[in-house]
């Protein structure tokens, strides 16, 4: 983060949801404002939809409460779902058989479809996994949601610099 400072960067991001865990101590280290995860949106979220937020994460099993309290999320209120352990989009991000667009976008409404099935008081949806953004209309319109992820994160970031 500091050489990206030095080098000239108005703002800083990363590409992984996970990353949500060091979103303080990447601010601290700079002046630059830094957008560690599409999760910081969790917060925001809650704070203006005064409803729970649902969080669709690429592994459920490896996401929780830390992460989302790391970015001033309030953990009870988001529930989290996410992808099937046996999906080919895990597959495929995992280095396995290649998985086509369609399937990979089956494979995330089902998952969106089925955290809204389980918390039908949902107010919007955040995708953690940065993969997920190609398939993010396609799970507003399934889940019908708002969806947020990392390209709204970084547009509205960008719309301040």
């Amino acid at each position: 983060a500091r050489a990206l400072e030095a080098e000239g960067a108005a703002a800083i991001t990363t590409s992984c949801g996970f990353l949500a865990l060091y979103q303080s101590q990447l601010a601290a280290a700079v002046r630059v404002p830094v957008a560690a995860s599409a999760l910081v949106q969790v917060a925001w979220l809650q704070f203006l939809l005064r409803r729970p937020i649902g969080v669709l994460t690429f592994d459920p099993a490896s996401l929780g409460p830390p992460h989302l309290v790391a970015v001033g999320a309030d953990a009870a209120r988001a529930p989290i779902g996410g992808l099937d352990p046996g999906s080919a989009f895990r597959r495929d991000i995992l280095g396995g058989p290649v998985a086509s667009f369609a399937q990979r976008e089956h494979d995330a409404v089902a998952a969106a479809q089925q955290l809204v099935a389980c918390h039908p008081d949902l107010g919007a949806l955040v995708l953690e996994c940065t993969n997920f953004a190609p398939h993010s209309a396609a799970i507003a319109g399934a889940a019908q949601l708002p969806t947020y992820d990392i390209v709204t994160l970084v547009s509205w970031l960008a719309a301040g610099l």
